[in-house]
């Protein structure tokens, strides 16, 4: 049977899950392209495919077939794709691991990929979302994770409150100050540590700032006054695992 009506059950409740409400209250998500549906499976996150008519499915699942204007409808790419997948979201984990990265009120969904990339490339063991953040299972964060959100340990937690029991632990705070920071390459090797970045346009807010027990700067050219927080996420992840 191939789904070809707007009007079917299914469609709309998979078309519903292109919001953030029904992705929490149903706790399912989208995927599109193959790719992402194949990190999906391998993840064991993938519950279904949904397929272009006439297409191969490139993994043994439940799979409902749909026509092209069906899945052009499910999409949210400009480019044609065959294939979505229907995954489950990823279990809410404890924090563990020596390495920890706190995110501070992210909201630019790209930034939130990027910054998950990278927390994969230099061994973050746990990465933290805090309030504000832009929703992990937004589409544009999937696609610019490049299926990496499958590989990491994703938990959501309040900040504060969380970092007293890190420092309990006797996790090292830091934060980014580019005025009273210690420039980056002078920091030493700390067994445990957790790396709070903060929003795009404000920084840090002051309440957690005020709970680092180390600020770092990133040295550049004077005429840079700053650097997007992806970037400068990366470049500290990537000197913090040397």
């Amino acid at each position: 049977m191939i789904i070809t009506s707007s009007s079917n059950d299914k469609i709309k409740y998979l078309k519903k899950l292109l919001q953030t409400k029904y992705r929490n209250s149903e706790g399912m998500f989208l995927v599109e392209g193959e790719h992402l549906v194949l990190e999906a499976y391998k993840s064991g996150n993938l519950l279904e495919i949904i397929l272009k008519e006439g297409k191969t499915s490139p993994v043994d699942i439940k799979t409902t077939y749909v026509s092209d204007k069906i899945i052009k409808e499910l999409s949210t790419l400009s480019t044609p794709i065959d294939i979505i997948g229907v995954c489950k979201k990823k279990e809410d984990n404890k924090v563990f691991g020596n390495k920890i990265l706190l995110l501070d009120n992210i909201q630019d969904p790209g930034n939130l990929g990027t910054i998950i990339r990278s927390s994969v490339a230099f061994n973050i063991d746990t990465l933290v979302l805090g309030s504000g953040c832009v929703d992990l299972y937004n589409p544009k964060v999937i696609r610019a994770t490049q299926g990496l959100l499958f590989h990491q340990n994703i938990i959501e937690r309040n900040l504060e409150e969380l970092i007293t029991e890190l420092k309990k632990e006797n996790y090292v705070i830091l934060g980014t100050d580019v005025t009273n920071g210690k420039e980056l390459k002078t920091l030493p090797k700390y067994d445990k540590y957790a790396l709070i970045m903060g929003n795009e346009g404000h920084g840090i807010d002051p309440r957690i700032n005020s709970l680092c027990d180390e600020s770092i700067y990133i040295e550049m050219n004077n005429n840079c006054e700053s650097l997007n927080v992806a970037v400068a996420c990366s470049i500290i992840l990537y000197q913090l695992n040397k």
